[in-house]
């Protein structure tokens, strides 16, 4: 049996960053890492942003101090005895721990496995299949308008691609953006050369004649290929394995402690309870991985420190940029602060009055005021908002 002092579940960013913890506390403490993935931890934004421009591939590859650390990639951990405190893997090898932190992330929702043409984008593979794909191929469709559909639609049509997206909201980013702002984009992207069918649901997507049919209730569409980004599943099979508390993701409590003793979660898989929204949440974006898994890292090797950070979010779509924190839904109250409409703005986001998400369109360097104006929870008329934030 191998033995850790400090065990980690998944390879991605988020154990990356836990390790650059462990490491500012604990110089040489042994570290484990089970991967399923292939390749060692690396920055997962550029896979639909700067890779698809001048980001070389080599410099997504995250540093860290790598003294006695053993990574154990294409392995899957499918048992914890949290008793013994010990992890199976799918090859029968067990690892001891004295400490595990469970950064299992999350899953793309899946449609149907019936092509090879077929992606449901997430990692580092599908980007170099995709981009294999382009090589070769002219037309693709994206089911989807979230981030992924969107950014991947961006990326291909830059490169001349016939690009197709399907998505049943009004607009892009419709579960994010004021349908305004989301419808919109539509009509940006179309002018951009993306062919756009909002209001359309996917009902089955398979091959024939070497071709992906996508039917819908709107009609059959035909491709090269097909990218699928439906959103994702929390990985919490292992952790619901032996009780651990699960709650839309493994819970965790202030220090990112599971309801299991030693065992720590951090990342896209964590349902955490923020003081800032007095709620739980579960954050499925770079800041909340890195942020998140340095300070489970922490406080594995010894610190006892709360987790209250509000993370952030960002995506690149065409000439437009942006970045928010908090809770963007369209269903909320809304308040809209253009400088110039749909170029560049702030949009607020309220509950009973209360500013809990804001919304940077093309403004920067905001984030902490913007952090700073949710934590204060207070009631606020759209008369007080409109220019409370320099734009």
């Amino acid at each position: 049996m191998l033995s850790y002092k400090y065990l980690i579940i998944g390879g991605a960013m988020t154990s990356s960053a836990a390790i650059d913890g462990i490491r500012s506390i604990d110089e040489d403490g042994s570290i484990g890492i089970i991967s399923e993935e292939e390749y060692k931890p690396y920055e997962r934004p550029p896979l639909t942003k700067g890779l698809w421009h001048e980001t070389k591939l080599d410099s997504i590859f995250l540093e860290f101090n790598n003294t006695n650390i053993e990574f154990y990639l294409n392995t899957k951990a499918t048992k914890i005895d949290a008793k013994k405190k010990n992890v199976t893997d799918n090859k029968g090898q067990q690892y001891k721990y004295t400490k595990l932190l469970l950064a299992t992330g999350a899953s793309p929702k899946i449609i149907s496995k019936e092509s090879d043409r077929v992606i449901y984008y997430r990692y580092l593979r599908d980007y170099k299949k995709l981009r294999k794909l382009t090589e070769k191929y002219s037309t693709f469709g994206i089911i989807g308008g979230g981030f992924i559909g969107s950014e991947i639609a961006a990326a291909l049509a830059s490169l001349g691609k016939k690009v197709t997206m399907i998505f049943p909201e009004e607009g892009i980013g419709g579960l994010r953006f004021p349908e305004e702002l989301a419808i919109y984009l539509n009509r940006y992207y179309e002018d951009n050369g993306v062919v756009v069918h909002p209001r359309t649901k996917v009902e089955t997507v398979g091959e024939k004649n070497n071709r992906v049919i996508i039917k819908t209730d709107k009609g059959e569409f035909s491709y090269d290929a097909v990218i699928v980004g439906i959103g994702v599943s929390p990985n919490t099979d292992l952790a619901q394995s032996i009780g651990v508390k699960i709650d839309d993701g493994i819970k965790v409590d202030e220090y990112l402690r599971t309801s299991e003793a030693d065992i720590y979660a951090a990342g896209d898989v964590t349902s955490f309870y923020s003081p800032d929204l007095d709620r739980s949440i579960r954050v499925e974006h770079e800041d909340n991985a890195y942020e998140q898994g340095k300070l489970a890292g922490k406080n594995m090797a010894g610190a006892l420190k709360k987790y209250d950070h509000l993370p952030f979010f960002y995506s690149d779509l065409f000439d437009y940029g942006y970045e928010a924190v908090g809770i963007l839904n369209p269903k909320l109250e809304v308040i809209e602060d253009w400088r110039d409409e749909y170029e560049e703005g702030i949009i607020y986001y309220l509950q009973n009055g209360i500013v809990v998400g804001v919304l940077l369109w093309n403004v920067w360097d905001q984030l902490d005021n913007a952090r700073e104006l949710i934590a204060g929870k207070k009631k606020l008329q759209k008369e007080e908002l409109l220019g409370y934030l320099p734009k």
